[in-house]
């Protein structure tokens, strides 16, 4: 890169007005972590920073007419995926991913399989799992928790397993385990080669958009050039960082300090 330059990030996401979660915690993230966010609005929501009460997808070709206007100028490093809202969507974000493959055919691709909020409100106007799975098959990356894992996997509990099972779709797994109980947690990547696991005290209280800002932290590492292994690593540390220094705008769920100052 040229002195002034960021590699681009494409986000494809929702849009949550509590400015926790979706693709504003995902600009935020990626911005923070070096690189430059490019935002394609999937899903229009209404939401607080507790609780989703409506999700209203885009128009799958409005997806496609947004994210034309990008890649028609400028190089993407990475893509990132959260909600999709629908079928329709997914099947857009696909053909537009196997475009940019024809032009860069190493791009990585990080996929946070969002299937409903911490509260356990759904994010798609349909099957979550059904809606998702086109774009399964293009993922670089997995980022499933713990329920996602198990509503992927048919209901298959044992971590190896389901890895196992997420592998047969991507070459990388990231299965975060937030959703446990106990004084920490572990988070375990699985590779087609490797297996890495790593231990973080859990924080007290709960937080609003923490699998966006693993994710789309992620997405940025990668996007400026940092090995898998390196970018999960170096994310986590920057997402523990923002929650240990989160904050409350009302009652419920704190926001991340996404923009706080560590080594990565």
């Amino acid at each position: 890169m040229t002195s002034g330059t960021r590699p681009a990030v494409l986000i494809f996401a929702g849009s949550d007005p509590s400015g926790g979660a979706g693709i504003q915690a995902d600009m935020q993230a990626v911005n923070a972590c070096g690189a430059h966010p490019l935002t394609v609005i999937t899903a229009l929501t209404v939401q607080d920073n507790d609780r989703v009460y409506e999700v209203h997808p885009v128009p799958a070709e409005l997806v496609r007419r947004q994210a034309d206007a990008l890649i028609g100028k400028i190089d993407i490093a990475a893509v990132k995926i959260g909600i999709v809202g629908n079928r329709a969507n997914a099947e857009a974000i696909a053909g537009l991913i196997r475009l940019l493959r024809q032009r860069r055919p190493d791009l990585l691709v990080v996929l946070d399989p969002v299937l409903a909020s911490g509260n356990g409100d759904p994010l798609a106007a349909e099957n979550a799992v059904q809606a998702i799975s086109p774009l399964l098959p293009l993922a670089t990356l997995l980022t499933p928790n713990l329920p996602e894992a198990r509503s992927l996997c048919g209901g298959e509990t044992r971590i190896e397993a389901q890895a196992g099972m997420l592998l047969e779709h991507a070459p990388h797994v990231l299965i975060k385990g937030g959703h446990g109980s106990g004084e920490l947690i572990v988070n375990g990547w699985f590779s087609r080669e490797k297996h890495l696991t790593w231990t973080w005290p859990r924080l007290e209280g709960s937080f609003h958009g923490t699998g966006c800002t693993l994710a789309s932290s992620i997405a940025a590492l990668l996007a400026c050039g940092k090995p898998m292994a390196q970018a999960i690593e170096d994310a986590q540390a920057y997402c523990h960082q923002a929650l240990a220094e989160a904050y409350a705008v009302a009652d419920g769920q704190r926001m991340p300090q996404r923009f706080v100052s560590i080594d990565t």
